[in-house]
């Protein structure tokens, strides 16, 4: 998709002067510890460096106690905005959470879904050791006997693929729950006894994502005008006879690792390997944008994140996801449990971005 970059004032963002993005300076300092104690993020084609972003990033150490205020001033200094401009003529964003779901450490009659573990012949592919022919889109396969191939899909694994390697993490009673942990990337899991743990995306089978809600409209079976995670979720919880057949439509499958919940705030370590800040963390395309880059994203049209007013906030890049494909193209992380998941199931709306770029290289996006 082709698209440029508008210089803009701070003026110019709807909103920006009622805007608090004190947790976002927050989270830029987990972003500057990372790219300081273990590799930079990948620099996305836009070209934002995290050499670029350093000055902000440490300058983010220092900022304590000044309020909403000091914290628009702060992203004033160190940042200028540039708004987005697609041949659409606008952006487009939808929401994503963090599940949480009772489990079972064993499998009995009612909860006996498992959520796996990666297999360990599951390999990174790269364009080093991609067999001939295999579309490029895989970036993982299964290692079998020196050669690597396509790891059986979803349907292979629900029909006991993997049954009896010991890589069940926990067990669910419902496979639609699981299915949308998968969708997520990630959940909180309870345990009978109290104890909490939580699971994140760690790999995948490598197939294609195929949305299972735009199958469902392509058959008549939902509406697309009011298509949401809920409804999704109520065909499929109506309709028992059909789920393995809609579900392993989408041949996709997500492995996952265990983790700590070790801030009942904070959300799960994302790929940009710090903790997602809820409300303010966006998920990009991380083939066009850079992991740590503040976008300002407005959208009159979506009211339901704020009580009814029109979504005006800065975010942090701080994840992507197989759909989130485009310069203008977002998922708001909305936070964790069933409240995220009702604000987060019905977000598809239009909506402007403005990518704040560090002022030593703005200049080379036509500013000054």
């Amino acid at each position: 998709m082709s698209y440029r970059l508008e210089p803009a004032r701070f003026s110019d963002l709807p909103g920006w002067q009622h805007d608090d993005p004190i947790t976002v300076i927050e989270a830029m300092r987990r972003c500057h510890q990372h790219v300081s104690t273990v590799k930079p993020y990948r620099t996305g084609s836009l070209g934002i460096s995290v050499d670029d972003l350093l000055p902000a990033f440490s300058a983010s150490l220092g900022q304590a106690g000044e309020g909403e205020e000091g914290a628009r001033a702060f992203f004033e200094a160190h940042f200028v905005p540039f708004r987005i401009v697609t041949e659409t003529g606008s952006g487009f964003v939808t929401a994503f959470y963090e599940p949480e779901i009772d489990v079972r450490a064993e499998p009995d009659a009612i909860y006996r879904y498992p959520l796996y573990r990666r297999p360990d012949d599951l390999v990174d592919i790269t364009d080093a050791n991609r067999p001939e022919g295999m579309d490029p889109y895989f970036a993982f396969g299964l290692s079998e006997g020196g050669r690597i191939r396509e790891h059986p899909d979803r349907q292979a694994i629900e029909q006991g693929y993997l049954a009896g390697r010991g890589l069940e993490i926990a067990y669910a009673k419902s496979k639609v729950e699981v299915f949308f942990v998968h969708v997520q990337g990630a959940a909180r899991l309870r345990f009978p006894d109290g104890a909490r743990r939580r699971v994140t995306y760690a790999a995948k089978t490598g197939h294609y994502f195929s949305a299972v809600g735009k199958l469902l409209i392509e058959r008549g079976k939902i509406d697309a005008a009011t298509v949401s995670m809920m409804s999704i979720r109520d065909w499929l919880e109506a309709h028992p006879d059909e789920v393995d057949e809609v579900l392993w439509h989408n041949r996709s499958f997500i492995f996952f690792r265990e983790a700590e919940v070790e801030d009942e705030h904070l959300g799960p370590i994302a790929a940009a390997k710090v903790s997602l800040e809820p409300g303010r963390s966006l998920a990009v395309d991380r083939l066009i944008h850079t992991f740590g880059v503040p976008f300002y994203v407005a959208s009159e049209s979506l009211t339901r994140l704020d009580d009814g007013k029109p979504f005006q906030r800065l975010m942090l890049a701080l994840d992507t996801g197989s759909a989130i494909v485009g310069p203008a193209r977002g998922d708001i992380f909305t936070g964790s449990g069933f409240e995220a998941g009702e604000r987060a199931g019905a977000v598809r709306n239009a909506a402007d971005f403005y990518v704040f770029v560090p002022k030593a290289a703005a200049a080379r996006y036509g500013h000054g």
